[in-house]
């Protein structure tokens, strides 16, 4: 448990620093509305996907297969049951601020606070199935999470799904894996230096909207700490509960709960700034689960690795 605290908090800490320089970019200029907006783009369409492809790169087994089935199904549905819950729990009179309350309970940050306690906890099991978590992250944030943030039927045409970058490199990756197809340092190594731009530059982002609001505003939403909450504690346990009920244990078990445990996702505000939502509130959520996870996430996770690994 206490090791599991170390590593959560070490993790939380360097976003924080992260989100601390986009804040002073926000602070001297150096980043505007434009700027963040483009920078938005090239995480979501190019840095995304990469991540997924690089995860993907090792060679084929079968058991490993099974188990990647079952973590996507469990993956799916942990994000089935946030829906539903965000959909019944979290309204508000403004559409702008519901949207983001919704968003902000159905999506973890998965991959910037999830895959380094996964490679901490588990090793290189752990990153792998981790992967397979984003890719399903992906897969609900590039479908329901478009509709739900511009509340517009038509960003769900079956084109823009099948051409969605993070489908893309989902597809590559597969075939990389299941072929054992070897790739090339002179792709694999572009490959991962702008999957490494995963977790800075979201966080900057973070960071530079933080510099555009009042900090003390995340601690006076009530429904914010509510929301907060959900993503924290509730969804994670409900998780824990519905893989042990269908024998679900070890390492599948435990990376579904680091991710379903991470706080807020930092595509949270890409996204509310991407389809003119509350970015502002978006930010206050981001932070505040944040700064919370660095208790509740090892807790839950510390439970679940004693209980569900035996």
């Amino acid at each position: 448990m206490a090791e599991n605290f170390l590593t959560v908090g070490t993790q939380v800490l360097e976003l924080f620093i992260l989100i601390a320089v986009g804040y002073l970019c926000g602070k001297t200029k150096i980043l505007n509305d434009k700027t963040a907006k483009s920078i938005t783009d090239i995480v979501l369409y190019i840095v995304c996907p990469c991540v997924i492809i690089k995860n993907f790169i090792r060679p084929f087994d079968h058991a490993m297969l099974g188990k990647l089935l079952i973590t996507a199904g469990a993956a799916l549905a942990i994000h089935i049951v946030s829906i539903v819950i965000a959909m019944l729990v979290f309204h508000h009179k403004q559409p702008e601020r519901s949207r983001v309350y919704r968003f902000a309970v159905i999506f973890s940050n998965c991959g910037y606070m999830s895959l380094p306690m996964q490679e901490a906890i588990l090793g290189s099991d752990g990153v792998f199935f981790g992967a397979v978590y984003i890719v399903i992250f992906n897969v609900v944030m590039w479908t329901f999470g478009v509709w739900l943030s511009s509340g517009n039927k038509k960003d769900l045409s079956v084109k823009k799904i099948a051409l969605n970058p993070c489908i893309i490199g989902m597809l590559i990756g597969l075939i990389v894996f299941l072929t054992s197809c070897p790739v090339p340092d002179i792709i694999g190594q572009p490959i991962t230096f702008l999957a490494n731009l995963n977790t800075p530059l979201p966080m900057m982002i973070v960071g530079y909207y933080l510099s555009q609001t009042k900090i003390l505003d995340a601690f006076k939403d009530g429904k914010g700490f509510v929301c907060v909450l959900f993503r924290l504690i509730v969804i994670p346990l409900l998780a824990f509960g519905g893989m042990m009920l269908c024998g679900i244990r070890g390492t599948v078990l435990i990376t579904c709960v680091i991710a379903a445990s991470a706080p807020v996702a930092a595509a949270t505000t890409m996204f509310a700034a991407k389809f003119d939502n509350d970015a502002k509130l978006s930010v206050n959520l981001v932070t505040l689960s944040t700064l919370l996870s660095v208790v509740t996430m090892p807790l839950i996770v510390g439970f679940a690795n004693t209980v569900g690994m035996n």
